[in-house]
Protein backbone atom coordinates (compact mmCIF):
# COMPACT_ATOMS: atom_id res chain seq x y z
CA UNK A 1 0.00 0.00 0.00
CA UNK A 2 1.46 3.37 -1.01
CA UNK A 3 1.25 6.34 1.34
CA UNK A 4 -1.44 7.89 -0.88
CA UNK A 5 -3.54 4.82 -0.06
CA UNK A 6 -3.80 5.26 3.69
CA UNK A 7 -7.39 4.47 4.61
CA UNK A 8 -7.69 7.89 6.27
CA UNK A 9 -6.83 9.59 2.95
CA UNK A 10 -9.20 7.39 0.96
CA UNK A 11 -12.01 8.22 3.42
CA UNK A 12 -11.33 11.96 2.99
CA UNK A 13 -11.38 11.57 -0.82
CA UNK A 14 -14.75 9.80 -0.55
CA UNK A 15 -16.31 12.86 1.09
CA UNK A 16 -14.56 15.52 -1.01
CA UNK A 17 -16.16 18.98 -1.04
CA UNK A 18 -19.24 19.17 -3.26
CA UNK A 19 -19.05 15.50 -4.26
CA UNK A 20 -20.81 12.34 -3.15
CA UNK A 21 -21.04 8.62 -3.73
CA UNK A 22 -22.99 6.89 -6.50
CA UNK A 23 -24.54 3.65 -5.26
CA UNK A 24 -24.52 1.43 -8.39
CA UNK A 25 -24.48 -1.82 -6.41
CA UNK A 26 -27.99 -3.05 -7.12
CA UNK A 27 -28.13 -6.82 -6.77
CA UNK A 28 -29.10 -8.86 -9.83
CA UNK A 29 -32.67 -9.06 -8.45
CA UNK A 30 -32.95 -5.31 -7.81
CA UNK A 31 -31.52 -4.22 -11.17
CA UNK A 32 -33.97 -6.61 -12.86
CA UNK A 33 -36.85 -4.75 -11.16
CA UNK A 34 -35.41 -1.41 -12.31
CA UNK A 35 -35.03 -2.71 -15.88
CA UNK A 36 -38.52 -4.27 -15.83
CA UNK A 37 -39.90 -0.78 -15.12
CA UNK A 38 -38.52 0.45 -18.49
CA UNK A 39 -39.11 -2.80 -20.40
CA UNK A 40 -35.43 -3.79 -20.72
CA UNK A 41 -34.27 -7.37 -20.23
CA UNK A 42 -31.64 -7.71 -17.49
CA UNK A 43 -28.62 -9.53 -18.98
CA UNK A 44 -24.93 -9.27 -18.17
CA UNK A 45 -24.53 -7.12 -21.30
CA UNK A 46 -27.47 -4.78 -20.57
CA UNK A 47 -26.34 -4.29 -16.97
CA UNK A 48 -22.83 -3.53 -18.24
CA UNK A 49 -24.13 -1.05 -20.87
CA UNK A 50 -26.23 0.79 -18.30
CA UNK A 51 -23.46 1.16 -15.77
CA UNK A 52 -20.86 2.00 -18.41
CA UNK A 53 -23.16 4.80 -19.56
CA UNK A 54 -23.16 6.26 -16.01
CA UNK A 55 -19.40 5.87 -15.52
CA UNK A 56 -18.70 7.55 -18.88
CA UNK A 57 -20.89 10.56 -18.00
CA UNK A 58 -17.85 12.84 -17.80
CA UNK A 59 -19.42 15.98 -16.36
CA UNK A 60 -21.25 14.15 -13.57
CA UNK A 61 -18.40 11.80 -12.66
CA UNK A 62 -15.54 14.30 -12.70
CA UNK A 63 -17.33 17.14 -10.94
CA UNK A 64 -19.78 15.58 -8.52
CA UNK A 65 -18.99 11.90 -7.85
CA UNK A 66 -16.26 10.96 -5.36
CA UNK A 67 -16.82 7.19 -5.33
CA UNK A 68 -18.94 4.44 -6.85
CA UNK A 69 -20.27 1.40 -4.99
CA UNK A 70 -20.25 -1.63 -7.29
CA UNK A 71 -21.90 -5.03 -7.24
CA UNK A 72 -19.39 -7.89 -7.45
CA UNK A 73 -20.26 -8.63 -11.10
CA UNK A 74 -19.51 -5.02 -12.11
CA UNK A 75 -16.16 -4.90 -10.29
CA UNK A 76 -14.81 -7.51 -12.69
CA UNK A 77 -16.64 -6.38 -15.87
CA UNK A 78 -15.09 -4.67 -18.88
CA UNK A 79 -16.65 -1.91 -20.94
CA UNK A 80 -17.74 -2.60 -24.55
CA UNK A 81 -14.27 -1.49 -25.78
CA UNK A 82 -12.47 -3.78 -23.32
CA UNK A 83 -11.59 -1.16 -20.66
CA UNK A 84 -12.18 -2.47 -17.12
CA UNK A 85 -15.12 -0.54 -15.62
CA UNK A 86 -12.96 0.10 -12.54
CA UNK A 87 -10.56 2.05 -14.77
CA UNK A 88 -13.38 4.26 -16.07
CA UNK A 89 -14.19 5.18 -12.47
CA UNK A 90 -10.57 5.83 -11.53
CA UNK A 91 -9.96 7.87 -14.70
CA UNK A 92 -12.85 10.13 -13.69
CA UNK A 93 -11.09 10.76 -10.37
CA UNK A 94 -13.52 8.68 -8.28
CA UNK A 95 -12.79 5.81 -5.88
CA UNK A 96 -14.14 2.35 -6.82
CA UNK A 97 -15.95 0.50 -4.03
CA UNK A 98 -17.69 -2.83 -3.54
CA UNK A 99 -20.83 -4.07 -1.77
CA UNK A 100 -19.69 -7.04 0.33
CA UNK A 101 -22.66 -8.13 2.44
CA UNK A 102 -24.76 -11.15 1.49
CA UNK A 103 -28.09 -9.56 2.30
CA UNK A 104 -30.44 -9.21 5.25
CA UNK A 105 -31.90 -12.53 6.44
CA UNK A 106 -34.79 -12.97 8.89
CA UNK A 107 -33.70 -13.44 12.48
CA UNK A 108 -34.80 -16.75 14.04
CA UNK A 109 -38.31 -16.43 15.46
CA UNK A 110 -39.07 -13.09 13.77
CA UNK A 111 -41.18 -12.26 10.74
CA UNK A 112 -39.91 -8.66 10.58
CA UNK A 113 -36.39 -8.30 11.94
CA UNK A 114 -33.30 -9.20 9.96
CA UNK A 115 -29.57 -9.52 10.48
CA UNK A 116 -27.17 -8.99 7.60
CA UNK A 117 -24.96 -11.94 6.70
CA UNK A 118 -21.64 -12.23 4.85
CA UNK A 119 -18.82 -12.38 7.43
CA UNK A 120 -17.74 -15.95 6.64
CA UNK A 121 -14.97 -15.82 4.03
CA UNK A 122 -15.02 -12.00 3.97
CA UNK A 123 -11.30 -11.64 4.76
CA UNK A 124 -10.40 -13.67 1.66
CA UNK A 125 -12.92 -11.85 -0.53
CA UNK A 126 -11.55 -8.46 0.52
CA UNK A 127 -8.06 -9.48 -0.65
CA UNK A 128 -9.53 -10.31 -4.07
CA UNK A 129 -11.55 -7.08 -4.22
CA UNK A 130 -8.51 -5.00 -3.27
CA UNK A 131 -6.50 -6.64 -6.07
CA UNK A 132 -9.33 -5.78 -8.50
CA UNK A 133 -9.11 -2.09 -7.51
CA UNK A 134 -11.74 -1.64 -4.80
CA UNK A 135 -10.65 0.78 -2.07
CA UNK A 136 -13.83 0.99 -0.04
CA UNK A 137 -16.64 -1.41 0.80
CA UNK A 138 -20.27 -1.26 1.88
CA UNK A 139 -22.32 -3.36 4.29
CA UNK A 140 -25.98 -2.51 4.93
CA UNK A 141 -27.88 -3.42 8.07
CA UNK A 142 -31.63 -2.87 8.15
CA UNK A 143 -33.64 -1.88 11.23
CA UNK A 144 -37.46 -1.87 11.01
CA UNK A 145 -39.75 0.25 13.15
CA UNK A 146 -43.05 -1.45 14.05
CA UNK A 147 -45.24 -1.53 17.18
CA UNK A 148 -42.80 -3.90 18.89
CA UNK A 149 -39.53 -3.51 16.97
CA UNK A 150 -36.68 -2.95 16.87
CA UNK A 151 -35.61 -5.35 19.59
CA UNK A 152 -32.33 -4.98 21.43
CA UNK A 153 -31.31 -8.35 19.98
CA UNK A 154 -31.66 -7.02 16.41
CA UNK A 155 -29.92 -3.68 17.09
CA UNK A 156 -27.04 -5.43 18.85
CA UNK A 157 -26.60 -8.24 16.29
CA UNK A 158 -26.44 -5.84 13.36
CA UNK A 159 -24.12 -3.37 15.09
CA UNK A 160 -21.78 -6.23 16.02
CA UNK A 161 -21.70 -7.61 12.46
CA UNK A 162 -21.06 -4.14 11.01
CA UNK A 163 -18.16 -3.62 13.43
CA UNK A 164 -16.59 -6.98 12.52
CA UNK A 165 -16.96 -6.15 8.82
CA UNK A 166 -15.40 -2.70 9.36
CA UNK A 167 -12.39 -4.15 11.18
CA UNK A 168 -11.80 -6.71 8.41
CA UNK A 169 -12.00 -3.99 5.74
CA UNK A 170 -9.44 -1.80 7.47
CA UNK A 171 -7.10 -4.77 7.87
CA UNK A 172 -7.27 -5.18 4.07
CA UNK A 173 -6.57 -1.48 3.34
CA UNK A 174 -10.20 -0.86 2.42
CA UNK A 175 -12.41 1.90 3.88
CA UNK A 176 -15.67 0.54 5.31
CA UNK A 177 -18.93 2.37 4.69
CA UNK A 178 -20.90 1.58 7.84
CA UNK A 179 -24.61 1.58 6.95
CA UNK A 180 -27.12 0.94 9.73
CA UNK A 181 -30.38 1.93 8.03
CA UNK A 182 -33.52 2.62 10.03
CA UNK A 183 -36.17 2.02 7.36
CA UNK A 184 -38.80 4.67 6.60
CA UNK A 185 -41.23 2.37 4.82
CA UNK A 186 -43.11 0.80 7.71
CA UNK A 187 -46.87 0.25 7.45
CA UNK A 188 -47.38 1.77 10.83
CA UNK A 189 -49.05 4.97 11.87
CA UNK A 190 -46.86 5.24 14.98
CA UNK A 191 -43.63 5.66 12.93
CA UNK A 192 -43.46 9.38 13.72
CA UNK A 193 -40.36 11.54 13.24
CA UNK A 194 -39.95 11.47 17.05
CA UNK A 195 -39.96 7.65 17.05
CA UNK A 196 -37.46 7.64 14.15
CA UNK A 197 -35.21 9.95 16.20
CA UNK A 198 -35.29 7.64 19.24
CA UNK A 199 -34.52 4.51 17.22
CA UNK A 200 -31.81 6.16 15.09
CA UNK A 201 -30.10 7.54 18.21
CA UNK A 202 -30.19 4.09 19.86
CA UNK A 203 -28.86 2.37 16.74
CA UNK A 204 -25.99 4.84 16.27
CA UNK A 205 -24.97 4.88 19.94
CA UNK A 206 -24.85 1.07 19.87
CA UNK A 207 -22.96 1.10 16.56
CA UNK A 208 -20.14 3.35 17.74
CA UNK A 209 -19.79 1.36 20.95
CA UNK A 210 -19.34 -1.82 18.87
CA UNK A 211 -16.88 -0.09 16.50
CA UNK A 212 -14.83 0.95 19.54
CA UNK A 213 -14.83 -2.60 20.94
CA UNK A 214 -13.70 -3.97 17.56
CA UNK A 215 -10.74 -1.55 17.41
CA UNK A 216 -12.00 0.22 14.28
CA UNK A 217 -10.15 3.41 13.29
CA UNK A 218 -12.85 6.11 13.12
CA UNK A 219 -10.73 8.26 10.79
CA UNK A 220 -10.81 5.49 8.20
CA UNK A 221 -14.55 4.95 7.82
CA UNK A 222 -17.56 6.70 6.31
CA UNK A 223 -20.97 6.49 8.01
CA UNK A 224 -24.04 5.96 5.80
CA UNK A 225 -27.08 6.59 7.99
CA UNK A 226 -30.73 7.32 7.34
CA UNK A 227 -32.08 10.80 7.87
CA UNK A 228 -34.53 11.33 10.73
CA UNK A 229 -37.86 11.35 8.90
CA UNK A 230 -41.39 10.13 9.59
CA UNK A 231 -42.41 6.77 8.13
CA UNK A 232 -43.78 6.98 4.59
CA UNK A 233 -47.17 5.71 5.73
CA UNK A 234 -47.31 7.55 9.07
CA UNK A 235 -49.39 10.40 7.65
CA UNK A 236 -47.14 12.90 9.46
CA UNK A 237 -46.10 15.98 7.47
CA UNK A 238 -42.90 17.72 8.53
CA UNK A 239 -40.88 20.59 7.10
CA UNK A 240 -37.48 20.31 5.46
CA UNK A 241 -36.09 22.35 8.37
CA UNK A 242 -37.44 19.92 10.96
CA UNK A 243 -35.84 16.95 9.21
CA UNK A 244 -32.53 18.85 9.05
CA UNK A 245 -32.70 19.93 12.70
CA UNK A 246 -33.64 16.52 14.11
CA UNK A 247 -31.14 14.65 11.93
CA UNK A 248 -28.29 16.96 12.93
CA UNK A 249 -29.23 16.79 16.62
CA UNK A 250 -29.29 12.99 16.48
CA UNK A 251 -25.93 12.78 14.70
CA UNK A 252 -24.26 15.28 17.03
CA UNK A 253 -25.33 13.18 20.01
CA UNK A 254 -23.97 9.93 18.57
CA UNK A 255 -21.23 10.34 15.94
CA UNK A 256 -17.69 11.23 17.11
CA UNK A 257 -16.12 14.24 15.32
CA UNK A 258 -13.15 12.04 14.31
CA UNK A 259 -15.33 10.42 11.63
CA UNK A 260 -14.37 12.27 8.40
CA UNK A 261 -17.73 12.13 6.71
CA UNK A 262 -21.36 11.10 6.68
CA UNK A 263 -22.87 10.10 3.34
CA UNK A 264 -26.64 9.81 3.71
CA UNK A 265 -28.75 7.18 2.04
CA UNK A 266 -31.92 8.42 0.34
CA UNK A 267 -33.95 5.51 1.75
CA UNK A 268 -37.07 5.89 -0.34
CA UNK A 269 -37.30 9.70 -0.20
CA UNK A 270 -38.15 11.42 -3.49
CA UNK A 271 -35.19 12.75 -5.50
CA UNK A 272 -36.08 16.34 -4.56
CA UNK A 273 -36.62 15.61 -0.84
CA UNK A 274 -33.29 13.79 -0.52
CA UNK A 275 -31.54 16.79 -2.08
CA UNK A 276 -33.47 19.44 -0.11
CA UNK A 277 -32.89 17.76 3.26
CA UNK A 278 -29.13 17.39 2.67
CA UNK A 279 -28.80 20.99 1.53
CA UNK A 280 -30.72 22.30 4.55
CA UNK A 281 -28.40 20.47 6.96
CA UNK A 282 -25.34 22.01 5.33
CA UNK A 283 -26.92 25.47 5.08
CA UNK A 284 -28.34 25.59 8.63
CA UNK A 285 -25.44 24.02 10.56
CA UNK A 286 -21.65 23.79 10.60
CA UNK A 287 -21.21 20.06 11.07
CA UNK A 288 -17.97 18.59 12.47
CA UNK A 289 -17.95 16.06 9.60
CA UNK A 290 -18.46 16.41 5.85
CA UNK A 291 -22.16 15.79 5.12
CA UNK A 292 -22.78 14.40 1.68
CA UNK A 293 -24.80 11.80 -0.24
CA UNK A 294 -24.55 8.14 -1.13
CA UNK A 295 -27.59 7.79 -3.34
CA UNK A 296 -28.68 5.03 -5.69
CA UNK A 297 -32.20 5.50 -6.99
CA UNK A 298 -32.21 9.23 -6.17
CA UNK A 299 -29.26 9.73 -8.56
CA UNK A 300 -30.27 7.17 -11.20
CA UNK A 301 -34.07 7.18 -11.57
CA UNK A 302 -34.17 10.08 -14.06
CA UNK A 303 -31.28 8.64 -16.09
CA UNK A 304 -32.86 5.19 -16.21
CA UNK A 305 -36.17 6.64 -17.46
CA UNK A 306 -34.37 8.67 -20.14
CA UNK A 307 -32.23 5.72 -21.29
CA UNK A 308 -34.96 3.10 -21.94
CA UNK A 309 -32.19 0.69 -22.99
CA UNK A 310 -31.66 2.46 -26.33
CA UNK A 311 -28.20 3.54 -27.56
CA UNK A 312 -29.57 6.77 -29.09
CA UNK A 313 -30.81 7.83 -25.63
CA UNK A 314 -27.41 7.57 -23.94
CA UNK A 315 -26.57 11.29 -24.18
CA UNK A 316 -29.99 12.30 -22.78
CA UNK A 317 -29.64 9.81 -19.93
CA UNK A 318 -26.15 11.12 -19.12
CA UNK A 319 -27.55 14.67 -19.00
CA UNK A 320 -30.29 13.54 -16.60
CA UNK A 321 -27.67 11.85 -14.40
CA UNK A 322 -25.41 14.93 -14.56
CA UNK A 323 -28.30 17.17 -13.44
CA UNK A 324 -29.11 15.06 -10.36
CA UNK A 325 -25.41 14.74 -9.53
CA UNK A 326 -24.95 18.52 -9.80
CA UNK A 327 -28.03 19.22 -7.64
CA UNK A 328 -26.74 16.87 -4.94
CA UNK A 329 -23.22 18.25 -5.24
CA UNK A 330 -24.68 21.69 -4.48
CA UNK A 331 -26.67 20.21 -1.59
CA UNK A 332 -23.42 18.84 -0.13
CA UNK A 333 -22.27 22.46 0.29
CA UNK A 334 -25.69 23.85 1.30
CA UNK A 335 -26.02 25.78 -1.98
CA UNK A 336 -28.96 23.95 -3.59
CA UNK A 337 -32.10 25.95 -4.37
CA UNK A 338 -35.49 24.78 -5.70
CA UNK A 339 -35.19 27.29 -8.57
CA UNK A 340 -32.14 25.42 -9.89
CA UNK A 341 -34.35 22.36 -10.47
CA UNK A 342 -36.79 24.36 -12.56
CA UNK A 343 -33.99 26.03 -14.52
CA UNK A 344 -32.98 22.62 -15.85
Amino acid sequence: MTTSERIEDIAIAMVAEGKGILAADESTGTIKKRFDSIGVESTEASRRDYREMLFRAGEAMKNHISGVILYEETLFQKAADGTPLVDLIRDAGAVPGIKVDKGAKLMPGSEVETVTEGLDGLRERLIRYYAAGARFAKWRAVIAITADTPSWNCVKANAHALARYAALCQEAGIVPIVEPEVLMDGEHSHHSIERCYEVTEWVLKTQFSELYDAGVNLEGLVLKPNMVVPGQKSGQQVSVEEVAEKTMRCLKSTVPPLVPGIAFLSGGQSDADATAHLSAMNAMFTPPWKLTFSYGRALQAAALAAWQGKPHNVAAAQRAFAHRARMNGLAATGAWRTELEQAA
